[in-house]
């Protein structure tokens, strides 16, 4: 199997597929690995660095797609780019398919075979290929560091000889694995954090951070593969109202709540960050799916009523190394099952991690909400 990886198009996208440190063992497998010049550099990767680990460096797409079988890319590619990929190849990336129905419509055409990582199935098997996980993990621990920078206030309790400063007040909303490491990074800077989650299961997983776990008189919303379920408008208007005294008493928010291929549900409002004392710090990690609160953009810093709220937008892009050493171990335990003996190239479509990621192959649309989105329909 001959992988191609690319650089990254995507503005402020400094991720990369492939590290050196993975080559080694895809190499193992038979399969070898290009890499265009200057892929990685944005990720603190020299082109020596992966020719020393095994791979070739292309100097352009021509002879970086020249013998490509599959090509991994973090980002899914432009509906320009995807013109030029090869006829016929594999394209595994985080490709989040209903938002892209003009690209996926390309890749239909050119008979590409597209695997989305954020498709991928909810399963123990799957856990070493699980990058939206593995991302999370980045973004949430970066949301912690900025409540941190942009608070005007410090995280820990401070005992001087001028008086006692108390530790702040930090709620973190949502305690997937973002929510989890924004808790833990809080946690480790001396906040006293308290946190809120749909899921019954993530009241133990709080509390053994150290946190304090805010129960609200509502139903639990557990859905499918861990995560939260989409809720009613009747229940996210009751929780906002449960929830408000909490976001007013606390120092910093941060907003981790998410569904995968839906809008991040609405968790704070303006009227609520009214409350907040100036100085206070909102960072919605959820601000490029819409936003958990109502005054945040991605990318920005917006002050309203003395209060920061920063909408977070590729907070793994900005731990560039790191995130892509987490992303290249997902990619390459995913390519392990697309190799058959000897490293060719020949998907199992029995099984259901590469069945659940596939968008498309042979000229059809094989992920069903994709293809009722693409036929004008709902999910």
């Amino acid at each position: 199997m001959h992988v191609a990886v690319p650089r990254e198009s995507a503005p402020g996208e400094r991720r990369v597929a492939a590290v050196p440190d993975v080559l080694p063992r895809l190499e193992a497998k038979g399969i070898d690995v290009t890499i265009e010049a200057g892929a990685g550099a944005g990720a603190l990767f020299s082109d020596d660095d992966y020719v020393a680990a095994g791979a070739t460096i292309a100097p352009d797409h021509g002879a970086l797609f020249r013998r490509a079988d599959v090509i991994c890319k973090v980002q899914a590619p432009t509906v320009e780019e995807a013109r030029h990929l090869p006829e016929g190849s594999a394209l595994i990336c985080l490709l989040q398919p209903a938002s892209n129905l003009e690209l996926v419509k390309v890749l239909v055409t050119r008979g590409i075979g597209a695997f989305s990582l954020d498709l991928l199935p909810r399963i123990s098997r799957a856990q070493a290929m699980d990058a939206l996980s593995s991302q999370a993990t980045v973004t949430g621990y970066r949301g912690g560091l900025i409540a941190a920078d942009r608070l005007p206030r410090f995280f820990p309790m401070f005992m001087t000889a001028a008086g006692t400063v108390p530790p702040a007040k930090v709620l973190v909303l949502g305690a997937g694995v973002a929510g989890l490491q924004a808790i833990a990074t809080a946690r480790r800077l001396g906040a006293v954090v308290r946190a809120y989650d749909v899921r019954p299961a993530a009241r133990d997983e709080v509390r053994s951070l150290g946190a304090s776990f805010v129960e609200l008189e509502l139903e639990t919303q557990e859905g499918q593969g861990g995560y939260a379920r989409e809720q009613s408008e009747e229940f996210l208007a009751r929780q906002r109202e449960l929830i408000g005294n909490e976001v007013a008493a606390a120092d910093a928010v941060i907003t981790t709540a998410a569904i995968p291929g839906r809008r991040a549900p609405l968790l704070v409002t303006a009227e609520m960050v009214g409350r907040m004392r100036p100085g206070s710090v909102i960072v919605d990690l959820a601000a490029e799916s819409g936003g958990n609160c109502e005054l945040a953009e991605p990318g920005k810093d917006v002050v309203a009523n003395g209060v920061t709220v920063y909408g977070a937008s590729n907070l793994a892009s900005t731990m560039a190394t790191h995130a892509s050493f987490l992303y290249a171990r997902n990619i390459a335990e995913l390519l392990g099952l697309f190799a058959a003996e000897g490293g060719a190239f020949d998907p199992d479509f029995d099984d259901e991690i590469i069945a659940g990621t596939c968008v498309t192959f042979g000229g059809e649309v094989r992920h069903e909400p994709t293809r009722v989105l693409l036929e004008g329909g709902e999910k």
